[in-house]
């Protein structure tokens, strides 16, 4: 772990940009962000939230949460209730009470109306368009592709995105106060949020282009620093410490992003073999997969699973490797085990689908539809699930549905074409008034009317 004192000094003295990246990143991947989905890390992340969430008056569940693959320190919110956090902020953070602190003071956006003016558009996209709304995006495309990266996008100008997401000093403070009142509402000391100001009054000594956007969109000032270092000396939480279950479940998740997302070198660097904590060969283990080595990842992880065998993030690891490895039969095995293990995860239940329609065979065509089914009900604006449900429809032999389920996928990738001739083809065979013809109608009428708004343009 890079302690934070040490934070500092980097980013003042040579303003590091990317936390894994060994040489400048080049011009293709600046202008690349991927959003990362992971049913370990969403699950660590909103466990973390959810009581700030609730001591602002916010139904959690209402609250999305989206992780972006970017190596700056940033974290922002927009149109209403849209919380956006960087990878690159999540790795930095040593503690959980940073994490925490940062949440807090985004949690003061959304309890207080910040940013949203914004166009009724961005509050009710689904999660690849609306990041294609708030970002600039000219496309966001669903892969469904591993643990990171279910959308994919180009962004627009630092001074495009700006403008949409930067807010006042007023409301800065604001933020900061509220911040304060949730952490202390919930027991939690607000030394991180302190903490990560000290950073960033850091970052404000450097050029505007050289600073985190974070600085940028959220003005600094040292009476905010003072204000929050003097709630801290005499907060009745000043001196709470974190739980250990959230050291545990925050080094798991620092772990596993450096491993997937920097390179091996660095990781290992990192979490070098004296480092014998769980966080840290969980880090190794996929360290080493990534090098590639997916048979001795694979024999690292399963003494892991030997210590822990009921860790359900371990066995869906386990289950991605032996899948990504060309042996479906057998990650189907680890799939359902972590199934049973963490009980609702709709992301491992899609994986698990996406084996079983790898395996194609009669039975696991049917179990791959049963999943898919479930998984449509919690998350209906993944363009992937949709497309993969589409296939367990169509060897299942429901034609009509896989059509319906065509036009939802092409609704979510913005072709509103496709999505009306797939509309069409499913309400000529749907049963007149059933659901799935209403749905079918419904599908026609958006679509016509973003084709219409995209001729207007």
């Amino acid at each position: 772990m890079i302690r934070m004192a040490g934070l500092v000094r980097i980013l003042v003295t040579i303003n590091v940009v990317a936390v894994c990246a060994l040489t400048q990143p080049s011009v293709s991947a600046a202008k690349s962000r991927a959003l990362i989905r992971d049913t370990e890390i969403e699950s660590t992340i909103r466990a973390f939230a959810t009581p700030l969430f609730i001591a602002a008056g916010l139904t959690p569940t209402d609250v999305r949460i989206y992780i972006i693959n970017d190596d700056e320190i940033n974290a922002f919110v927009a149109g209403g209730q849209n919380l956006f956090l960087n990878t690159g902020l999540l790795i930095r953070t040593e503690t959980p009470a940073q994490l925490n602190g940062v949440i807090a003071h985004e949690t003061g956006h959304m309890a207080g109306g910040h940013l949203a003016r914004t166009s009724g558009a961005v509050r009710t996209a689904s999660n690849a368009a609306l990041l294609g709304i708030v970002l600039g995006t000219a496309t966001a495309v669903a892969t469904g592709r591993g643990d990171a990266g279910v959308a994919v996008f180009r962004g627009t100008t630092s001074a495009g995105r700006l403008s949409l997401l930067e807010y006042s000093r007023a409301q800065e403070s604001a933020a900061d106060q509220a911040g304060l009142r949730f952490l202390d509402a919930t027991g939690q000391t607000s030394r991180g949020l302190y903490e990560f100001l000290e950073v960033l009054s850091q970052e404000e000594q450097l050029t505007p282009n050289r600073r985190s956007p974070y600085v940028n969109t959220h003005p600094l000032t040292q009476d905010r620093i003072s204000f929050v270092r003097n709630h801290l000396e005499n907060s009745v939480a000043r001196d709470a410490s974190d739980a250990p279950d959230a050291i545990k479940r925050h080094a798991r998740m620092v772990a596993k992003l450096t491993g997937f997302l920097c390179p091996p070198t660095m990781t290992f660097k990192k979490f070098p073999d004296t480092d014998t904590s769980i966080a840290a060969r969980y880090a190794r283990v996929i360290a080493t997969y990534k090098e590639p080595d997916p048979d001795r990842a694979l024999k690292e992880l399963l003494k892991l699973i030997g210590e822990f065998p009921d860790d359900g993030y371990f066995q869906e690891l386990r289950g991605q490797f032996l899948f990504e490895s060309g042996r479906p039969r057998e990650a189907r095995v680890a799939y359902r085990k972590a199934l049973r293990l963490l009980g609702s995860a709709p992301l491992v239940e899609s994986k698990l689908a996406r084996v079983e329609l790898a395996i194609n065979t009669e039975e696991s065509n049917r179990s791959a539809l049963r999943y898919l089914e479930s998984v449509v009900r919690t998350n209906p604006d993944s363009a992937f699930v949709w497309r993969q449900l589409a296939i367990a429809q169509g060897r299942n032999g429901y034609r009509s549905m896989a059509a319906l389920s065509l036009a939802e996928e092409a609704l979510l990738r913005n072709k509103p074409g496709i999505a009306d001739q797939q509309a069409r083809r499913a309400r000529a065979k749907l049963p007149r008034g059933s659901p799935g013809w209403l749905r079918a109608i419904d599908i026609e009428s958006l679509a016509k009317r973003r084709k219409s708004e995209s001729k207007r343009r």
